[in-house]
């Protein structure tokens, strides 16, 4: 994994992230870590865009309903219990 060194960070900043990592109980180092994880993290945007993109490319396929495959398996499922309970 590598490593980043950041310079000529102004003092107020880092007295700031201290703060805020001994708040959430974290070094500082872990703190910074966490803070450019969020802020590069695929915002919503991104995320639209890539909904976008995927149904671009399943348009016209056959889907099926979730909610009658899970009410299928849940049907089979019960039944076999009360076939169980009757032997």
């Amino acid at each position: 994994m590598g490593q980043l060194l950041v310079g000529k960070v102004d003092d107020d900043l880092i007295r700031r992230l201290k703060q805020r990592a001994a708040t959430a109980g974290r070094s500082v180092e872990a703190e910074h870590r966490a803070l450019l994880e969020a802020a590069l993290r695929p915002g919503a945007a991104d995320v639209a865009e890539h909904a976008r993109e995927l149904r671009a490319r399943t348009r016209g396929r056959k889907t099926t309903n979730s909610a009658e495959l899970i009410r299928a398996d849940r049907d089979r499922d019960h039944s076999e219990v009360e076939e169980d309970a009757r032997s």
